[in-house]
């Protein structure tokens, strides 16, 4: 069965994600989909996906706001672009997205279906029970507005959804995993995203099954014109008694209001071992295997956060905001997007999928060694404080080619 795995607070964002960067994005988000699948199968990926700690930190290493509800937007659309010319040689197909899009999936899935082989209307009848548990049956406050649906050639698939919340400006976002799912009326979700906010009705909860069917019970014997005349008539509202049965303590992911990237949003212990992995392996393994034109040792910071994104073990995801030390973001937070460092990044990675695509999988394999490397030295690594890492970041700006929605950076 799944489970509900985990909460955090979004605050909502405004704005779109330039060309120049989803563009990008797109790229590196298909080439990281692929090493996944390559070295763990689609599944894992579906898993990935379904799992919002890797989600969030997935766009920030991808140079997306690292806090804000735009991931979930941005990290969609790049994946469904950057899927679609290799759906059908990888196996995993994207659909919907965001406002009109959202309402186009159930036609998208049926598409599928007829290229696939895969019971499509089956499919499109899941997108829509999904988004009505979400949007009806858990009543929070938040309005969807945002339905992803990726699914496998096997039929698995994994929903991604997002609502809003105007006033409070807060988002929330769920995700749905295939995998173990035995109903969608008794505690269906593999995670919940966004604040814990007031009294929330979650009619899709298991501990609600008496009070789904005494719903059925008075909608058929008494009538929606009896119920709302007895429901006026009560003046007596009687508090529930705590339930006894002891809920398991969730990791929650609290994403602050903040647009700066501070220290105490990072883990300094695992940033140092990704700053000393890529001094450690760099020279070893990408002199000798990669043999790129043009790749620094920026690079390889960069890459050792990609190798983690890819290869990283769920704890490893708790502070998203390190990852947006790979390529900065666009808002110039924590530091403008270093185009020629991003371009390089998808350069490498593109060459080691192609040729592990053909069984050579060396260039994999020292992607592989780099995060290994980085779990190994995270016990005793050290280095710089934060400020000075972002302090050299902003320095070295204009010579990495940063960019940002408000322009290119200058000496």
């Amino acid at each position: 069965m799944s489970k509900r795995s985990g909460s955090a607070d979004l605050p909502l964002h405004g704005g779109r994600v330039p060309h120049w960067l989803s563009d990008r994005m797109a790229k590196l988000g298909a080439l990281i989909a692929e090493a996944v699948v390559h070295h763990y199968g689609r599944d894992e990926f579906l898993r990935r996906m379904s799992h919002p700690f890797w989600f969030q930190s997935f766009g920030a290493v991808m140079g997306m706001d690292w806090h804000s509800s735009g991931i979930t937007t941005s990290v969609l659309g790049a994946m469904k672009r950057g899927l679609r010319p290799i759906s059908g040689e990888l196996g995993l197909h994207v659909c919907g997205g965001r406002g009109a899009q959202s309402r186009k999936t159930p036609q998208e899935l049926i598409d599928i279906g007829s290229r696939t082989g895969l019971d499509g209307a089956a499919l499109a009848n899941v997108s829509r029970l999904v988004a009505k548990v979400d949007s009806a049956a858990v009543q929070d406050g938040f309005d969807l507005y945002l339905h992803g649906f990726i699914v496998t050639d096997d039929g698995h698939w994994v929903v991604v959804q997002q609502g809003m919340n105007q006033e409070r400006r807060q988002a929330r976002r769920y995700h749905w995993l295939s995998e173990g799912l035995e109903s969608f009326l008794n505690s269906p979700h593999c995670a919940i995203e966004g604040r814990v906010q007031g009294n929330i009705i979650n009619l899709a909860d298991r501990k609600a099954e008496k009070s789904r069917r005494d719903q059925l019970y008075l909608l058929s014997t008494l009538g929606p014109d009896q119920i709302a005349r007895e429901v006026h008539a009560a003046t007596v509202v009687v508090a529930p008694s705590p339930s006894k049965v002891e809920q398991p303590e969730l990791p929650h992911l609290i994403m602050p209001s903040h647009h700066d990237v501070r220290e105490n949003d990072v883990n300094m212990k695992r940033l140092h071992a990704n700053l000393a992995a890529a001094a450690d392996r760099g020279p070893a393994d990408y002199q000798e295997l990669l043999l790129t034109p043009g790749v620094g040792p920026r690079t390889v910071r960069a890459l050792a956060m990609v190798a983690e994104v890819v290869h990283g073990a769920p704890y490893r995801f708790s502070d998203p905001a390190r990852f947006s030390l790979a390529h900065g973001g666009k808002d110039r937070h924590p530091f403008p997007v270093p185009v020629k460092v991003y371009d390089e990044t998808i350069r490498v990675l593109k060459s080691a999928v192609s040729k592990g695509r053909l069984g050579r999988d060396e260039e994999l394999a020292a992607l592989r060694r780099l995060d290994a490397q980085a779990r190994k030295l995270e016990r005793h690594a050290s280095g710089p404080q934060f400020s000075e890492i972002i302090a050299e970041e902003m320095g070295m700006s204009a010579q990495f080619g940063g960019r940002s929605v408000f322009g290119w950076e200058r000496e």
